[in-house]
């Protein structure tokens, strides 16, 4: 890997720091030699400062480090792509992104659950996710059940409509019972990746 740090006058690259997994870019900063050799050294992404005149690794300070994972040069060897996991928000300003954007991946299951909290306090009494929220905890993880069962049953006969449609169906109650128990997603995901992790 060839990275022209001759190319600029202060011998600074810039770099692009993206979420490993979500694929957001987090911050751009700056790079020297002695920055890339410690980011892949120590584990933490590390900059060169231009208003410390130093390096400084991200969350040294605050503690919210990114986790290094793989760095990319792009075509013309002078700009940088750093895949990360960061630890905590990435902006100074406790922002997920130096861009005030949150950091979640651009898909549809996580509108879904941003839907579902606004209609489980919402005003209209006749929303359905707001009367299922009223019933309880019992009558959701029912409901659960009943869908799964449902897609067993469409699972072994071929009307690709009515399989995906229970599908759906089970999905989004699975998505309200775990708004119910507090939590979402990113928490069930999150143990999918820890057993992914390879075993040493």
């Amino acid at each position: 890997m060839k990275i022209d740090y001759k190319k600029y006058s202060d011998g600074l690259v810039p770099a692009i720091i993206q979420d490993a997994n979500t694929s957001k870019v987090l911050m751009l900063g700056f790079m020297n030699e002695e920055a890339v050799n410690k980011t892949t050294e120590l584990g933490k992404v590390t900059f060169f400062s231009r208003s410390k005149n130093r390096l400084w690794t991200k969350g040294e300070e605050s503690g919210h480090f990114l986790e290094f994972v793989s760095l990319q040069v792009d075509c013309d060897n002078d700009t940088l792509l750093i895949k990360a996991i960061p630890h905590g928000p990435t902006c100074h300003t406790g922002a997920d992104t130096c861009w005030n954007e949150t950091n979640k991946p651009d898909h549809f299951l996580y509108h879904l659950e941003s839907v579902i909290e606004q209609r489980k306090t919402g005003g209209d009494e006749k929303s359905y996710v707001r009367s299922l929220f009223a019933k309880g905890i019992n009558k959701i993880a029912q409901k659960v059940g009943e869908e799964a069962v449902e897609v067993v049953i469409e699972a072994k006969d071929n009307n690709e409509d009515l399989f995906l449609n229970e599908s759906a169906d089970l999905l989004f109650h699975y998505l309200l019972l775990l708004n119910t128990k507090g939590y979402n997603l990113d928490r069930v995901l999150d143990v999918l990746k820890e057993r992914h992790k390879p075993k040493p």
